[in-house]
């Protein structure tokens, strides 16, 4: 085997590799001497056919799987005899070849650079605290109240007013013709609660149980059903019935409604699940002043290939969602950056810029989150592997078994899944290793704890005031309910919901970024 180098520039190498013809047919005749005992020709006893006519008759069948197995072998000699270690998988390129010949192909990658890491040591850390507050606790009790208020019919006939529930029949025409998820029978809709769209529920205040009514409204320029977005609908009403909010006793009946005795043990298991969200809170935001610090004190070339992919992904992500169509979102930056990569001869497909029609301030920042995406990912994995830190298989199954509880019924699909998808176990894989390397850094730094006040711990430091008090209001909930069942994404099934559901609200691109870049912003 001949290996002439022909680019060597920065991180990027270029190889011709040449294989002898004889070195391939001799990789021929040895996998057909294996498999001679198998082998059963007509007017031959098995395992007596002549080599020379398996070879005949087997050969070129044969020539496939060898060549792919020189190719992986020759590529994986050639980098381990330099000592190199690749950071994207290597470009084959097959330039000539034919039976008797030689195989003659080039290999393009680009490498990890070197990374020294920092005394970390030297870092010091503030690390933010706070401890559940009977306010918390009470805030808490007033939201699941709330989740379990219930409705009874209204003693005295009257007209419908904002805060009330309403049981009604619709169905919706646009342009004259009803539309698909425009119907609905025995619907409950709470007046005022902003659950449908725009002007809906309005129309339907002040009416009496057993009206029909002709609602008038236009779907939202942002609606999801891209055919419905900005168009006038007509919904036909009929309302069946007028029923009133009833009040929730916060009392231990209302605690046994999740398995506790009382509301003592309500209390302190709500206190207990606050007190881990402000752990987690509080983890999140150490972490994050971390990998600012760690992004800021190293200084190394980024594999551009590696770098225009993260920036393509980032792109993708921060485009509104009817615009990505069934591209599937992906998590955090990319976590197996220096890892052992399989090398094949398959080709690397290029894809359309995602950037296309962006401003230049957009494309701007999205290039400095890849970067630093990029820059993290290749920092950790490089801190991981200069300190033997792995993740066992049984840390991976069990963070895999947790995943699949979250769809009851489905467990076993669930852990199929991830069991026969390498992708998907490296997505769970990723996180944890993460998670092990950022504890290791932790351990050697100075931190500081300080305590704070709750609100502290879940707002944006980068955020505006006002924005900073919707995140503590809208923090996760406590879950001291069981949870309604969910099922996966890729299968769910069943009625559709009304189209008049009112839509989320749409994420700007920066702020969509922002999130995908998860703990590493």
């Amino acid at each position: 085997m001949q290996v002439t180098e022909i680019v060597n520039d920065g991180l990027k190498r270029e190889f011709q590799v040449v294989v002898e013809a004889s070195e391939i047919d001799a990789k021929v005749d040895n996998r057909l001497a294996e498999l001679a005992p198998t082998m059963n020709l007509p007017g031959f006893r098995p395992g007596k056919v002549p080599p020379s006519l398996l070879k005949k008759r087997y050969g070129k069948a044969m020539l496939g799987e060898i060549l792919e197995s020189t190719v992986n072998e020759a590529t994986q000699s050639t980098l381990e005899e330099r000592g190199l270690r690749a950071a994207t998988q290597p470009h084959i390129e097959v330039t000539s070849f034919d039976e008797g010949q030689n195989l003659e192909y080039s290999i393009k990658l680009e490498l990890m650079p070197d990374i020294t890491p920092m005394d970390f040591s030297s870092l010091e850390l503030v690390r933010p605290k706070a401890e559940p507050s009977d306010k918390d606790i009470d805030d808490a009790l007033t939201r699941m109240a709330g989740e379990q208020k219930r409705s009874e019919p209204i003693k005295k006939a009257r007209k419908s007013k904002s805060g009330d529930v309403i049981v009604l029949d619709f169905t919706g025409y646009i342009d004259g013709e009803a539309f698909e998820g425009g119907s609905a029978e025995g619907q409950q809709l709470e007046l005022g609660s902003n659950t449908f769209i725009p002007g809906f529920e309005e129309q339907l205040i002040g009416v009496n149980a057993d009206d029909e009514v002709k609602v008038e409204v236009t779907f939202p320029e942002d609606y999801p059903r891209a055919d419905y977005a900005g168009k006038a609908a007509t919904f036909e009403t009929k309302i069946h019935e007028i029923r009133e909010p009833v009040a929730v006793e916060i009392d231990d009946e209302f605690a046994k409604n999740f398995g506790l005795e009382d509301l003592a043990g309500l209390r302190q298991a709500i206190g207990q699940q606050i007190g881990q969200e402000f752990s987690n809170a509080s983890r999140f935001k150490t972490k994050r002043v971390l990998l600012d610090k760690l992004a800021d004190a190293h200084e190394f070339e980024l594999p551009e290939g590696m770098l225009e992919s993260e920036y393509q992904q980032i792109c993708r992500q921060a485009r509104p969602q009817q615009e990505q169509g069934a591209q599937q979102p992906d998590h955090d930056h990319d976590h197996d950056h220096g890892h052992d990569h399989d090398h094949d001869h398959d080709h690397q497909h290029s894809q359309p810029a995602a950037d296309e029609g962006m401003s230049d301030e957009d494309k701007a920042e999205h290039r400095c989150v890849a970067e630093r995406r990029v820059r993290l990912g290749l920092l950790l994995a490089e801190v991981g592997r200069l300190n033997n830190i792995q993740v066992a298989d049984e840390e991976v199954q069990r963070a895999i078994m947790q995943q699949a509880t979250r769809f009851p019924g489905q467990e076993r699909q669930v852990v199929e899944f991830y069991q026969t998808n390498p992708e998907a176990r490296a997505s769970v894989q990723a996180p944890l290793f993460e998670d092990k390397v950022v504890d290791f850094i932790l351990e050697m730094a100075k931190i500081e704890d300080v305590t704070v006040a709750a609100e502290d711990l879940f707002r944006d430091d980068d955020a505006p005031a006002e924005e900073a008090e919707d995140a503590k209001s809208t923090k996760a909930k406590p879950a001291a309910k069981k949870p309604a069942a969910k099922k996966p994404a890729a299968k769910k099934t069943g009625a559709k919901k009304p189209a008049v559901k009112k839509p989320a609200a749409k994420k700007s691109a920066a702020k969509s970024a922002d999130e995908a870049d998860g703990d590493t912003k």
